[in-house]
């Protein structure tokens, strides 16, 4: 909750305005109901009549209410009232307060002087001549007047109001007055203005849901935006942290509750509070003596909603883990299809996928179960106090204490606060779940990637980059692992030579490669470029030099140009150079659009071999000073193979080449070989120096080369000549030992291998 509100500190000003409209909408709400009550006992029973002074009245009637006033009560009636052409007196114009001031002052007078009329059968006149006659003193009037307000205080004024209307309506009676058109004015005035609250109300209602809708909109849209911006600043270290099925849900599912329920916060939570307190003050200003009533709901409402959120609270935030597991296994399942398909593991993944939705069914089962009960209790509660309020009412109406409209108002104002309890009780379901939600968003954001910008990044050599890098006693960990993963790496990589990195399989070279985009940052030595360490470039302009191709090709969805200029800034002419060098121009021609044809996602939508050469050609097109190749052609042919190497090579004359490679053939006549073993540099230099000196090349030579193949290409190396087929050439094939060479080829395929016995291809299968 904490955070979500947080999160809406940043739109301050539109939740004033909301905040003001809502008391706008509020004040309208409960001005309803006090006229709904005007209508029934002052438009009904009392026939319009809404004051106990009256707006005109005759000189005996002025003079009769005297007599039970004390001096100053006749000053105030007659500096109130002035005579007209016909002898009558009218009231004067006056404020609210002095008007109700008035009311009070002659509403036990016109009640008393109503009671003896009738009792004695006199009117106005012999009322008058008995007071003058001495035979009624002034005494007599107030002390009768003092009895009645007596009875007023314990009667709570409604008969003595009814009592005083009636008077004030049988004096407009004796003027002449049409009783029914000023009944039906009264009526028309006040269903005008009933009419206008409910417009105002309805406005105020339309802008609050209007300005509400707009905050939270822009509240999802930079939530999602923030995270975007700081996973894609995160390294891979951060990413593992939180795994990309997790960031996903984060991204979607918790941004879409943090914006559900901010819309609910400004239009409900902020205005129950504010129509429930103001419903209380209604209903305390009614004196109705059934103020208990309303203590009673809130004591149930409040225990009702502690006894279910105690209940349910860890369920919600057990339900966000799920939802992040059943996405993780979704998405496992679905990028695994051939995998689990060739292993016939359909069974098992339904039934892992079904237990991880099982799971989550259960709990939002419960919680919605839990949740089900609070709309029947409400409702029970809110009849309850109904009829509560109706028995004690009734009681009071028929005693003369309260007036039917009274009563009415008081139904309403209670249902106020009931309902406004009640939209804070059914927003209560969605909060917990919600503030689980923000606190994971929250967490994403303020996660600051370990591989940072520098804050005074180190500017570009006066001559420029040339692309030189250097491990300088690098070692690496990775975070929690209790071993290094490379220790003590020192080599340059010179711009216009080949680097090449071979071992065994998780000897730490794709990790070794990651360090100089610093997709990790080591964790003790230092990598160079040019003599400076990556650490003091910018991040931009560090992998602005830096062409890499990782180990899994990797395509976004668009075009394949779209993909080719991934760059940016990157020509035509610059994008079909770099897609002839990749070996990528023949089958891209051979597409209807060419280089506007669509990729799909993930390029699922071309062969293995075409996802590899369009990833060379993108880091190509970028023209940079250091290439990466991160057993990048492993998903090629031979003969594609041998042609892209050599379109290369005339490409990347002047820049840093560092190959990761697992085929010796692939690095055979690189400028320097570093073999890696278990982490550390079991030795460095060319193959022929390699196969002379290093123990653990010479094994790994031996385990792809025949004897013959070992001989000849330490003698190839050794002066130079590639122990590649020229163009056209078929390749030799190894054979088995003690074997002759395989006369034929599997039928529909051309089984093809390098002559140094780097493993078979099948020609066209991963095209």
């Amino acid at each position: 909750m904490g955070k979500i509100l947080q999160y809406l500190g940043r739109y301050k000003a539109a939740v004033l305005c909301i905040i003001l409209l809502l008391v706008v909408q509020a004040y309208c709400e409960l001005s309803l109901p006090q006229y709904m009550s005007d209508i029934v006992d002052i438009g009904i029973q009392q026939g319009g009549v809404a004051h106990a002074s009256p707006d005109e009245m005759r000189k005996s009637t002025l003079e009769n209410l005297c007599m039970f006033l004390d001096e100053e009560g006749e000053k105030t009636l007659r500096d109130s009232y002035t005579e007209n052409a016909e002898g009558n007196f009218e009231r004067i114009s006056m404020k609210q307060e002095e008007l109700e001031a008035l009311d009070e002052l002659l509403g036990m007078p016109f009640a008393v002087m109503s009671a003896m009329a009738e009792g004695m059968g006199l009117d106005g006149d012999g009322l008058h001549a008995l007071f003058e006659s001495g035979q009624v003193t002034r005494e007599q009037m107030l002390e009768l007047q003092r009895q009645g307000m007596e009875g007023m205080e314990e009667g709570d004024g409604a008969a003595i109001t009814q009592r005083a209307s009636l008077a004030v309506r049988s004096e407009y009676e004796a003027m002449g007055w049409d009783l029914g058109a000023y009944q039906n004015r009264y009526m028309a005035r006040t269903g005008a203005k009933m009419l206008a609250m409910a417009v105002v109300m309805m406005a105020a209602s339309i802008l609050v849901g209007l300005l509400a809708a707009r905050v939270s909109a822009r509240l999802g849209m930079e939530l999602r935006g923030e995270i975007f911006q700081n996973v894609v600043s995160f390294s891979n270290r951060e990413m593992e942290q939180f795994s990309t099925a997790s960031l996903i849900t984060r991204s979607t599912n918790d941004i879409q509750q943090v914006q559900m329920v901010a819309v609910i916060l400004l239009r409900m939570v902020i205005y129950a509070p504010i129509i429930g307190a103001g419903g209380i003050v209604k209903v305390l200003s009614t004196k109705t003596g059934m103020g208990w009533i309303i203590g009673v709901a809130v004591g149930s409402i409040i225990l009702l909603v502690g006894i279910l959120m105690s209940v349910t609270m860890p369920k919600f935030k057990k339900m966000q883990a799920l939802v992040d597991r059943l996405n993780l296994v979704s998405r496992e399942i679905l990028t695994g299809v051939p995998v689990i398909r060739a292993f016939s593991r359909e069974k098992f993944e339904e039934q892992r996928f079904e237990g991880a939705s099982r799971d989550l069914m259960k709990t939002q089962l419960f919680t919605s179960r839990a949740m089900s009960m609070m709309m029947p209790a409400m409702m029970l509660i809110m009849n309850c106090i109904t009829v509560l309020i109706v028995w004690f009412g009734s009681k009071g109406v028929d005693l003369g204490n309260l007036q039917v409209g009274d009563m009415m108002a008081f139904i309403t104002y209670t249902m106020q606060i009931v309902m406004a309890f009640l939209m804070i009780t059914m927003v209560s379901v969605m909060l917990p779940r919600a503030g689980v939600a923000a606190k994971r968003i929250d967490e994403v954001i303020r996660t600051k990637g370990t591989v940072p910008d520098p804050a005074h990044p180190a500017k570009a050599p006066e001559t420029g980059w040339k692309g030189n890098v250097a491990f300088e006693d690098v070692s690496f960990a990775y975070p929690g692992a209790g071993e290094p993963a490379i220790s003590h790496i020192s080599f340059t990589a010179e711009p216009g030579k080949t680097t090449a990195i071979i071992g065994s399989t998780g000897c730490g070279k794709s990790t070794l490669l990651n360090l100089i985009p610093r997709f990790y940052d080591v964790t003790g030595g230092r990598v160079t470029m040019d003599g400076v360490d990556i650490r003091d470039l910018g991040l931009k302009e560090l992998r602005g030099l830096i062409g890499y191709v990782p180990q899994k090709g990797v395509l976004f969805s668009g075009t394949i140009a779209s993909n080719l200029k991934f760059a940016g800034n990157v020509s035509e002419e610059t994008m079909e150079e770099a897609a002839k060098i990749a070996q990528a121009e023949s089958f891209i021609l051979e597409k209807e659009e060419q280089y506007e044809s669509a990729i799909a996602q993930g390029g699922t939508n071309v062969s293995g071999g075409q996802k590899q050469r369009l990833s060379i050609a993108r880091a190509i097109a970028k023209n940079p000073k250091v290439y990466l190749f991160d057993d990048s052609f492993s998903a090629l042919d031979y003969k594609t193979d041998v042609a892209l190497r050599k379109a290369l090579a005339d490409k990347t004359k002047d820049a840093a080449v560092i190959i990761v490679a697992q085929r010796i053939s692939t690095i055979l006549h690189a400028d320097q070989i570093i073999v890696l073993d278990d982490g550390e540099i079991a030795g460095i230099g060319t193959h022929r120096e390699l196969m002379a000196s290093c123990e653990t090349y010479r094994e790994i030579a031996a385990s792809q080369l025949s004897e013959r193949e070992l001989k000849e290409t330490s003698e190839e190396a050794g002066k130079g000549v590639p122990a590649r087929p020229e163009a056209g050439q078929e390749p030799p094939v190894r054979p088995e030992a003690g074997q002759e060479p395989p006369a034929k080829r599997n039928a529909g395929q051309e089984m093809q291998e390098s002559p140094n016995g780097a493993g078979r291809k099948e020609g066209g299968a991963l095209e």
